[in-house]
């Protein structure tokens, strides 16, 4: 939550900085840079919360937690990125995909694990 607010901050900032009332969504590069980015990562914050918390209960709670924080920060360099120049943003996104792949992998094999085997 504290990401997604941090976000939501900064492009109020950019909105203030570039004179750009809501609900406009276009106008200098930089603001749509951080609209897009902010944007990007509340779209996936409920697929990130819902894999880590199957993850975290079927598989293993310490191994859950370093995804979760890995991909936190990968995310967080996304937007940094991002907000730079729109190139800034593929190599973390690239890595924050691999992380939700990773957590896919733990839900299920946490869930095959917790129902298949008794």
């Amino acid at each position: 939550v504290l990401f997604l607010a941090y976000f939501a901050m900064q492009v109020i900032y950019a909105r203030r900085k570039y004179k750009i009332s809501p609900p406009e969504t276009r106008g200098h590069p930089e603001f749509e840079r951080a609209f897009r980015a902010q944007a990007n990562c509340s779209e996936y914050f409920p697929i990130f919360i819902s894999l880590l918390w199957v993850a975290g209960i079927f598989f293993h709670q310490g191994v859950t937690a370093a995804c979760g924080l890995l991909y936190l920060y990968t995310r967080l360099k996304y937007f940094q990125g991002y907000t730079v120049a729109a190139q800034g943003r593929l190599a973390p996104l690239y890595a924050s995909a691999w992380l939700l792949w990773l957590l896919v992998g733990l839900a299920l094999a946490g869930l095959l694990a917790h129902f298949l085997w008794p």
